[in-house]
């Protein structure tokens, strides 16, 4: 009797001992094959290769298969994602030192951390994400304040 059962359908290992309670359950695939210990220590117990995911092979056993790598669309939502953020932050920190110097209350130190974050969030707002992976971020201003 083997430890572990494998269905390429569902590229999950089952632990044999469970399989009354899946077969219960329902859910208990049809495509279940034995494997030994080597090939669950490999593809289940030890760390995923650096690059690679788990599929199932053509033999119905697990296989490693190459990540590609993402395509420009996925990069280009990615940096519209990471300008909203940033944008987000530039904002918020806008808004407070905004706040500062409309009372009156700023320090010298204030005044410029407001312009700077106010430059960024102007540099910022100019970047396009389609032109991924060639950006040139605006750096983040450093806090004075």
């Amino acid at each position: 009797m083997s430890d572990y059962l494998y269905s390429a359908a569902t590229n999950t290992f089952y632990p044999e001992s469970m399989q009354n309670l899946y077969i219960a359950a329902g859910t208990w695939p049809t495509d279940i094959v034995v494997v030994d210990n080597a090939v669950y220590q490999e593809f289940a117990a030890s760390d995923t290769p650096e690059g690679k995911y788990r599929i199932a092979g053509d033999d119905g056993l697990p296989a490693w298969a190459d990540i590609l790598p993402p395509t420009h669309s996925e990069l280009v939502m990615k940096a519209d994602s990471l300008k909203a953020e940033l944008m987000e932050v530039a904002e918020a920190k806008i808004k407070l030192l905004e706040r500062v110097v409309k009372l009156g209350m700023a320090t010298d130190a204030e005044t410029s951390t407001l312009e700077a974050w106010e430059k960024y969030s102007v540099l910022l707002m100019r970047v396009k994400p389609e032109d991924v992976p060639d950006i040139d971020w605006p750096e983040v201003p450093e806090d004075v304040a």
